[in-house]
């Protein structure tokens, strides 16, 4: 399945001043207290480095400020890292980081955000938007990171980091209750089991009611959801070596991110079937946000097991790393595309991933004037799709759905990477490193109600450099100019152009003739930027200015039903970060910070616009009268795809005492411009919104029981969260109205 102006330096820099990025960060000293006396470290180089030595655009968030965001998932980070989106196809998650971001649904079609847990690459778009476990720091590493971390490092990287087992005994539970009898749990325990050795186990359960309602039935509990994960770990200390071993299980029951309803557009009208402005043709739909029109029942289930071992050794003139990683992660799920109450068409789409993964990471001891990084990575992955026709879902058996078809590929990459920096003076430092990347695209095929049709393999090297100099005025503060390459990896369209081998147009190709199985080149993108830090614990402040060539952007094209994946545009982005972050007296904080981004596609030769399929245009754009017909238009100078011109977001946190305890205060306004969801850039729109969040949370004077009452969507906005396109429907995603809860907890 493939569902899927500009203002002065100077008032940007006034906006970056009054709004945008919370920015207290994971503190070394202190990971529970993000006090502006605690230093900021990262990782964003593979190495513990303070922040304002790192030469690359860092969002850090430590505990307190995913708490003040009322952050539980992955994808809610979005709300204090401008710059940031997750937005989705269907179920798949799509994070776009500057402007660089995929529409793609497609066996080993990857992302362009890469997703690290521990240290560990999660691959899988279907699992990407993980409930947060235990989590000590989240960090977003902005524009390419191809040397360091590679393939499908495009936009950038997003690091989570949770803590080893402890020999220290300690524990936690949480319980959260709120709005739509939406409950959360979770627990976490460590211990000793004998000298040098320690374990740990934590668990989270969450289920819920949702707030959409199906018009058919009355069903108000359509969006019922439950999910639970459990995580094992052992650690081993053997004094100059280490090795962590865990266990992972994460079961979903969640059909949230598939509840849409017929989209209104402003230039078209109501999106049904033909784009009929009434309902003389008997079809049952629906506008309003809380409200979906299914005909069947529509799920999503997946069942995932991962097994990590981190085994870490002090070799003398270096530390050694080894990251070994199996993931084995099952999907089933049912979609209405034509997102009407009409049985039109119902697509199930179960899925298997396997992923292995093994990466030796060597890092140079401190102290010397030479820094270096370097090590070996292997990646493979085992992607397969099975298609549906869901005709009676409630299993997945002969009687419930018909089986149309499906595809699959394995993914192999081997990497060797070295990045180094040198100390020329106590001031004045120059970094290089280069990655050599081997990938493949081998064992493909799909079937279409018949055996299994193999397609030839496809391979490619790539060489991703990066080089950066810094200048370091003081111990606080550091100027730095990088140049960096990123790229993300060529696909077999094997569900796609395989499969109808002939007329599927290219730039060079308008009209498609002769064309076969389409193997889809790598994007590329160079990045320049220049940064400015500044952090003396009491006042911190991260600017950066950047400008990308991005070429061979992979897009979906939709055409008669049939979905491809071609390479069709090119585009050039700029823009400004910043954030800034002041502790204005003893207690109260404040962080603010903001993203302009200027993303363009630059040459887009057949872009893919949306039109009402009739009678007379249906011969020309190869679609079924009353549906919906792919009309490609040459573009140039649009705003690219997920790409709101501004995002930002302001926090404050205050904390005193009252009743004996500590009472803290916070909340966080997050506020992006409008943002066009069309694969094109110019349909689909959604205007500028802004949602806000509070917290109040006391905690008695032995920091063991916590009480807190929390609120988001405060405002209560109603915004589109995504836009499902396809030549069948068009439907619309709903941002949830205002929620709230309490929040018990206990520390031993």
């Amino acid at each position: 399945m493939r569902n899927h102006i500009i203002r002065t330096t100077t008032s940007i820099f006034g906006l970056i001043g009054l709004v945008a990025v919370s920015a207290p960060a994971f503190a070394q000293a202190d990971a529970d207290d993000a006090s502006v006396s605690s230093e900021i470290v990262v990782t964003a180089q593979r190495r513990q480095e303070r922040s304002v030595d790192v030469p690359i655009s860092v969002t850090a968030l430590g505990q307190e400020t995913l708490a003040t965001a009322n952050v539980q998932d992955l994808s809610d980070i979005s709300r204090v890292t401008p710059s940031l989106r997750f937005d989705t196809t269907g179920a798949f998650s799509q994070p776009t980081i500057r402007g660089i971001g995929t529409s793609i649904t497609t066996s080993g079609g990857g992302a362009n955000v890469g997703i690290y847990v521990d240290g560990f690459y999660s691959p899988n778009p279907l699992a990407a938007d993980m409930q947060l476990l235990n989590v000590q720091s989240v960090q977003v590493l902005k524009g390419p990171q191809g040397t360091l971390f590679g393939r499908n490092t495009t936009g950038g990287a997003i690091l989570i980091q949770t803590a080893d087992p402890s020999e220290d005994t300690s524990g936690q539970f949480k319980a959260s209750y709120g709005r739509f009898n939406e409950l959360r749990l979770q627990g976490y325990a460590t211990t000793a089991i004998a000298e040098g050795v320690a374990v740990d186990i934590e668990g989270a359960y969450r289920r819920g009611d949702g707030f959409v309602t199906n018009i058919i039935g009355n069903n108000d509990k359509v969006g019922k959801f439950e999910s639970w994960n459990v995580r094992a770990g052992l650690k081993l200390d053997f004094g100059p070596a280490s090795l962590v071993v865990r266990y992972q299980h994460g079961d979903v029951n969640d059909p949230t991110s598939l509840m849409s309803n017929t989209y209104v557009d402003p230039v078209f009208g109501e999106m049904k079937p033909g784009f009929v402005p009434d309902i003389t043709r008997g079809i049952l739909y629906t506008t309003d946000p809380d409200q979906v029109a299914l005909d069947r029942p529509t799920f999503f289930r997946s069942k995932n097991d991962m097994v990590q071992a981190t085994f870490k050794a002090d070799l003398g003139f270096a530390d050694l790393t080894s990251y070994s990683q199996y993931r084995g992660e099952n999907v089933d799920a049912s979609q209405n595309l034509d997102n009407t109450g009409a049985p039109i068409f119902q697509l199930g789409l179960p899925v298997k991933n396997d992923t292995w993964s093994q990466e030796l990471l060597f890092n140079s001891k401190p102290g010397s004037a030479l820094q270096w990084t370097g090590g070996l990575f292997y990646f493979s992955n085992r992607d397969t799709y099975f298609t549906y026709v869901d005709t009676a879902v409630s299993s997945r058996d002969p009687l419930g759905a018909t089986r149309s078809g499906g595809s699959s590929t394995t993914t192999k990459s081997y990497a060797a990477f070295i990045d180094a920096t040198y100390e020329l003076s106590p001031q004045l430092f120059v970094t290089a490193g280069v990655r050599y990347a081997h990938d493949a695209v081998t064992n493909a095929y799909f079937n279409a109600g018949a055996p299994r049709t193999y397609v030839p393999s496809i391979s490619s090297d790539r060489v991703t450099p990066r080089v950066v100099v810094r200048y370091k005025p003081s111990e606080e503060s550091s100027v730095y100019a990088s140049f960096t390459r990123g790229y993300k990896a060529a696909l077999l369209d094997v569900g796609g152009t395989c499969q109808n081998v002939s007329n599927i147009p290219t730039p060079t190709n308008p009209t498609g003739a002769g064309r076969t199985c389409n193997d889809v080149k790598p994007e590329t993108i160079n990045a320049y930027e220049v940064g400015f830090k500044y952090d003396d614990r009491k006042l911190s402040l991260d600017l950066s200015a950047f400008y990308y060539d991005y070429k061979n952007l992979q897009v979906s094209l939709f055409l008669a039903s049939q979905a491809n994946i071609i390479n069709a545009a090119q585009s050039k982005i700029y823009g400004l970060d910043g954030s800034i972050r002041y502790e204005l007296f003893d207690g109260f904080q404040l962080s603010a910070g903001g993203s302009w981004t200027h993303a363009r596609y630059k040459d887009f030769g057949i872009a893919p616009v949306y039109v009402p399929c009739t009678a007379a245009n249906s011969a020309t754009l190869r679609c079924t009268p009353g549906l919906f017909g792919v009309q490609l238009t040459p573009l140039d100078d649009v705003t690219m795809q997920r790409v709101p011109e501004f995002t930002g977001n302001i926090g404050a946190r205050y904390k005193t005492e009252i009743a004996g305890g500590a009472f803290v205060l916070s909340g966080n306004l997050y506020y992006t411009s409008e943002v066009n969801f069309g694969p094109s850039g110019v349909q689909f729109p959604q205007k500028a919104y802004e949602v806000a969040s509070a917290r109040a949370q006391w905690t008695d004077s032995s920091d063991t029981f916590t009480v807190a009452v929390w609120g988001d969507n405060l405002t209560n906005n109603r915004y589109k969260t995504a836009v499902q396109y396809n030549t069948i429907g068009l439907g619309a995603n709903w941002s949830s109205p205002t929620t709230y809860g309490v929040e018990v907890g206990v520390k031993f």
